[in-house]
């Protein structure tokens, strides 16, 4: 009996994660039409419709929304928690789902998992590449990496970097335009400007200056972008001023497509973080995943990649 209400338990998450049968059959090793009658025995057990099914689509209804909600977290937690002890002390493993930053997952965290798979072979990380503020627990990621994820009750985070934005212009812009020589001289510019992801509206452009000072920039909006790789094309193409993360910024600066204009002025991001939730009992998965990567961030000095460009030519003269 604890065995079926397992197994159903299972199907119906699964199929609820992943939208269909099908994918959740994948994701459980089982066929389908096995996954598809599991989860009829369980509405059948429960007196309960779960999913509205169609040749097309699989939704949870309003039944099947509200037990998802409250099972699908301590379910995981459980789940967890057994694969801990079938492993055994210090050998975690299990899949491992990670929201990432495409730049700073492909750049930074992808190059030191290679080592983290030879000490946790039985870990097999999931790694979802998103230019995008994702929801960590309502779409069961078990850790995110990126900035400004809003702390909610039920998240923790690790500062990684602190994170700096600077202004950066092709050389054939500059020999086209007069070089900003303050800030304010940018509201005769043309500017490469982001749209916020999370509220639709430009990011303004706040500069800080080493000796604690600060103004708001105002540029002439050219083009506007929601992609930070995309901001630096357009910059290097020669369409205008860009306000870029210094990570972003760095490898166009050092091969010379973009320069930094007014390096002593910058702009502040959110820092940069690694998010899990926070649960009485943390997955060693979990767990040991998030130590390694603070630990390598720290150990291959990637911080002072986030707070500046260190361009060996300089800004860009007269």
């Amino acid at each position: 009996m604890l065995t079926d209400l397992r197994s159903h338990l299972d199907a119906f998450i699964a199929a609820a994660d992943e939208g269909s049968f099908s994918a959740a059959g994948r994701r459980l090793g089982l066929t389908p039409a096995a996954v598809s009658k599991s989860v009829a025995q369980f509405e059948a057990r429960m007196g309960l419709r779960l999913f509205q099914r169609s040749t097309r689509s699989l939704a949870l209804t309003t039944d099947g929304e509200r037990l998802y909600a409250q099972v699908r977290l301590p379910w995981g937690e459980i789940g967890d928690a057994l694969a801990d002890l079938r492993q055994g002390a210090g050998q975690p493993a299990g899949p491992l789902k990670v929201a990432l930053a495409p730049m700073v997952g492909r750049e930074y965290v992808l190059p030191m998992l290679d080592s983290f798979l030879e000490r946790y072979p039985d870990i097999v990380p999931d790694l979802h590449f998103a230019n995008r503020q994702v929801e960590l627990v309502a779409e069961g990621f078990d850790v995110a990496v990126g900035g400004g994820i809003e702390l909610t009750d039920g998240l923790i985070s690790r500062e990684l970097a602190q994170l700096r934005f600077v202004l950066v212009a092709s050389p054939g812009y500059l020999e086209r335009h007069p070089v900003p020589q303050t800030p304010e001289d940018l509201v005769r510019h043309r500017g490469v400007v982001r749209r916020s992801l999370r509220t639709g509206r430009l990011m303004p452009w706040t500069l800080t200056h080493a000796d604690g000072s600060s103004v708001v920039a105002e540029v002439r909006p050219v083009i506007v972008l929601d992609d930070p790789e995309a901001m630096g094309k357009a910059a290097a193409a020669g369409m205008g001023v860009a306000l870029m993360s210094a990570p972003h910024a760095r490898p166009l600066v050092r091969s010379g497509e973009v320069v930094q204009v007014l390096p002593e002025w910058w702009g502040n991001g959110l820092p940069l973080s690694i998010y899990y939730a926070s649960r009485r009992l943390l997955p060693a998965k979990v767990r040991v995943f998030v130590d390694h990567v603070v630990h390598e961030f720290r150990a291959r000095g990637h911080a002072a990649s986030f707070l500046g460009c260190d361009s060996a030519g300089g800004p860009h003269g007269h």
